[in-house]
């Protein structure tokens, strides 16, 4: 057959669903999982994202720190050819629908198609291990990307969630913008592009994912025809973990912007810095933060009800809590007329729980509405992609969360409450509306 051998099935009988995971000859892992479904959803991606711009490659003791922004700038570029022609018209001269995402610490590339899988693949595969950069290529989407910059910088729910990241963080690079500043990316050179490239593109720090009515031959034919027929060779790269140096308490409790909004909005982060340093520990952490969360600010919970009842907020209040290697916080985002007393009516909740307790029927809630949200996840091919790269970035495994969610226990719950809200750890970042002239 093909130069890949199965490593692993992963299997939930419960879910009826299943995976199976191969080592291609080049090193690359590739995920395929089969789905019944119309569309087919493929996911090329690497673990490289904004916040790795400071490494050590092999044995040498300087690191390198590059321009803010350049992971961003690297997924834009890789779509052009040495040719001059762009990955995007070969797709939509497929059917399929391509396109690309940088988060904080992961760089994808991906198609969704229902017909012509084959081809799709096979530019997927090609385009993101061809990277070719010239001076004036740079230069020109340097113009591209600072409008995209200053778009995102005239976006006032951007701009609220930066401030609270900024807000929190003293050093750590989460802080600033995966699309770096009009300033960072003019430092960027097609020589450090390159060097990117060739550090964190290397197919042993890659994954291919696959989802949907497709067999695993024909993944590993495409691949066998694109990919190198070895391994490259290994060189440890070691990335500053920003996480060992940055302090407990948040920098600033308070952070303030002005721009055109008809209405104050608000995102409150609390700052989590004990971060398991095993994937699995931190997929369990994730699933009873999300539990807790569900209990205290669901719409089916007291204060949710309680601070609409009195017009302090919005209907759409959202909430969340985001872990990975190097960072962890907990977020709730709205809209109010006065988001300072929101905060103070949520530390409120917050001690009066303290004092009666977490409730045993609310943790039972709020478990089972977390086992339906991973439960409904499979209904769609792009959702099941998706989350499976998350998972394996984090070192963790996808089918493995429903039996994680069905571990915990309502005192772990409660263990976790009491640590996750102290005051010096939450920051709240507020866009006020513009003040008229006087």
């Amino acid at each position: 057959m093909n130069n890949s051998t199965p490593q692993t099935l992963f299997r939930n009988d419960f879910l009826g669903e299943e995976y199976r995971v191969f080592k291609h000859r080049s090193g690359l892992s590739i995920y395929v999982f089969p789905k019944k479904m119309t569309a087919t959803y493929a996911i090329f991606g690497t673990k490289y994202g904004s916040i790795h711009n400071s490494f050590r490659v092999g044995d040498t003791a300087e690191s390198v720190t590059v321009p803010d922004g350049i992971a961003h700038f690297l997924e834009h570029k890789l779509f052009t050819a040495e040719d001059g022609s762009d990955a995007f018209e070969r797709f939509s001269e497929y059917g399929a629908d391509a396109n690309a995402y940088t988060s904080f610490n992961k760089t994808c590339y991906l198609f969704s198609c229902t017909d012509r899988f084959e081809d799709s693949l096979r530019e997927l595969l090609s385009f993101v291990t061809h990277p070719y950069f010239t001076e004036e290529s740079v230069r020109s989407e340097v113009g591209i990307i600072s409008e995209e910059i200053r778009m995102y910088d005239d976006n006032p729910s951007d701009r609220c969630f930066y401030g609270m990241l900024e807000a929190m963080y003293h050093t750590h690079s989460i802080r600033r913008n995966i699309c770096g500043s009009v300033e960072s990316i003019s430092q960027i050179t097609p020589e450090l592009l390159y060097r990117c490239y060739h550090t964190f593109y290397r197919l042993s720090n890659m994954a291919l994912v696959v989802c949907g009515d497709v067999s695993d031959e024909a993944v590993l034919r495409i691949a066998d025809e694109v990919l190198p027929s070895e391994p490259e060779q290994e060189t440890p790269v070691v990335c500053t973990n920003e996480n060992d140096t940055e302090p407990t308490k948040v920098l600033m409790p308070y952070f303030e912007q002005q721009m055109q909004v008809s209405k104050p909005i608000f995102n409150i982060g609390i700052k989590d810095t004990d971060i398991p340093a095993d994937g699995r520990e931190r997929q369990k952490k994730d699933a009873a933060m999300a539990i807790l969360d569900e209990m205290l600010f669901s719409r089916a919970g007291e204060i949710y009800n309680d601070l609409l009842d009195r017009d302090l907020i919005s209907p759409a209040l959202s909430y969340g809590y985001t872990i990975s290697e190097s960072s962890a916080y907990n977020s709730i985002a709205g809209e109010a007329d006065d988001p300072k007393s929101v905060l103070c009516e949520i530390q409120k909740h917050i001690a009066r729980i303290r004092e009666k307790g977490l409730s045993p029927e609310d943790f039972v809630r709020g478990k089972r509405v977390m086992y339906a949200e991973f439960v409904k996840s499979f209904d769609s091919t792009d959702s099941i992609a998706n989350n499976l790269f998350s998972f394996l970035c984090e070192d963790a495994e996808l089918l493995s969360y429903a039996e994680i969610l069905e571990e915990i226990t309502f005192p772990e719950v409660c263990h976790l409450f009491e640590h996750a809200f102290d005051e010096e750890k939450i920051a709240l970042s507020v866009v006020l509306p513009l003040k008229e002239n006087t």
